[in-house]
């Protein structure tokens, strides 16, 4: 069966099942939500995000107001959302799908939520349909060499979350996914290459096209069947004509990872090596020897040596590698400017030898083996993931670190407990304007 064949059944089930029925589930869309939202309020307060923003709200003013930001336009709160929520690479992931479907949701979910008058409940449903879809779909649909995962499949996540919240039927969401289909955009990973920062504007991209793809299938403008093929063919390269999706009834949601370190996520097995490091030494001046074994692809997506701008260091093994030697950790302060030119991570970074270990790629594993001066430390998981997700705990410090600064204990504290502890019937604006003043 082609993967057009099979949406059916997983869109009825996405449709007429409450996602929060399940603990596990609710408990874990809150967690999104709220780690989302941290990487979007710090994002908005860094100046480029911040003055795109105060430039859309000139030029598409309108009702939705994000946290700490101007009143603006549900696509251009949609926009602005996807790109600042990324600006620090802190979101969060999905192994199998190579991507981050509940980033590209999320985007789409929170101004839809906020302009629709939506509950908590009401919107946290959506990001989960919207993760759950393009989650699959993903999984299906793989780059090619040269691209960047961010803009393409994700927009199917956030045509779910606004056919969700604006109640289409089956037929007219599968009508919008086959009509984003045949638009979706060739990310390129050349930005991050260069240190232009340009990609962070694709995640916005996709959540401002998944709105405009279900307002047109509402309107009846009807997208082709097979696009989803045709994708997949003529622009992915893919030569298999049949695809199994993941049935209705499987929580992909579970197997997502939020991040501890802002860094891509292929740059966390040496982060933790690191720390692992200085549990019993942190004079970083004794290192003369580094050598960092890792799975092929971490060094194809995360080779930059020397990065210059943010985005190159949040995609470099051994930037990462040595601020968290230096730092004993890896978070936005990371990417400052002045950071960038730390002279002792600067000389770390350099004699930081990459080797590729096939054994990882054999057994499937992403795996790291951290050697300093001689001295092994192999790493076989992080946290975050599926096995060992972030605790509630763990989560909530890590938006009160990144938040806190921009908005203050006071109202950090009211937005974690009404996002985490919440009444779902709660409208989402009402839950926004309690913290956001």
């Amino acid at each position: 069966m082609t993967i057009s064949d099979q949406l059916p059944e997983v869109l009825e089930w996405l449709f007429k099942c409450d996602p929060l029925e399940v603990k596990a589930v609710e408990q874990r869309a809150r967690l999104l939500f709220l780690d989302t939202l941290g990487c979007l309020i710090t994002g908005l307060a860094k100046p480029e995000p911040s003055a795109l923003a105060e430039s859309l709200a000139g030029l598409e003013p309108g009702s939705v107001k994000l946290p700490n930001g101007p009143r603006m336009s549900i696509e251009s709160a949609a926009f602005i959302a996807g790109t600042a929520a990324c600006w620090d690479e802190a979101c969060e992931g999905l192994p199998r799908a190579h991507g981050r479907p509940g980033l590209h949701s999320f985007a789409a979910a929170l101004p839809l939520g906020l302009a629709g008058r939506h509950t908590l409940g009401e919107t946290l449903r959506s990001l989960v349909a919207g993760f759950e879809l393009a989650g699959r779909l993903g999984e299906c649909l793989r780059i090619r060499p040269g691209m960047h995962v961010d803009g393409t499949w994700g927009t199917f996540g956030a045509v779910m979350v606004a056919a969700r919240l604006g109640g289409l039927t089956t037929k007219e969401t599968i009508s919008a996914l086959q009509g984003a289909a045949c638009h979706l955009p060739f990310s390129l990973y050349l930005p991050i290459s260069q240190g232009a920062t340009v990609r962070n504007t694709y995640v916005g991209d996709a959540a401002r096209r998944g709105i405009n793809a279900v307002l047109a299938s509402r309107a009846g403008i009807y997208g082709p069947f097979g696009a989803l093929e045709a994708f997949d063919e003529l622009v992915l390269g893919s030569q298999d004509k049949e695809k199994r999706l993941e049935p209705a009834g499987v929580w992909l949601l579970l197997e997502g990872y939020l991040k501890p370190f802002a860094a891509a996520r292929h740059v966390h097995y040496g982060a933790q090596a690191a720390i692992e490091w200085r549990s019993v030494n942190t004079d970083t001046a004794v290192i003369n020897m580094l050598e960092l074994a890792i799975y092929g692809e971490a060094l194809t997506y995360c080779g930059n040596r020397a990065p210059l701008t943010a985005i190159q260091a949040q995609f470099s093994l051994t930037y990462g590698l040595a601020w968290t030697l230096v730092n004993g950790d890896l978070g936005p302060e990371a990417y400052f400017e002045d950071s960038l030119q730390n002279r002792e991570v600067r000389r770390l970074e350099s004699i930081v030898k990459l080797v590729e270990e096939p054994a990882f790629a054999r057994n499937n594993r992403r795996a790291a083996r951290l050697t300093v001066n001689g001295v092994v430390i192999p790493i076989e998981e992080v946290p975050g993931e599926p096995h060992l997700p972030l605790s509630r705990d763990e989560v909530t410090a890590k938006f009160v670190r990144y938040v806190d600064p921009i908005l203050g204990s006071i109202r950090v504290r009211k937005a974690v407990d009404g996002i985490l502890d919440g009444s779902l019937a709660t409208g989402l604006a009402d839950l926004f304007s309690a913290f956001d003043q």
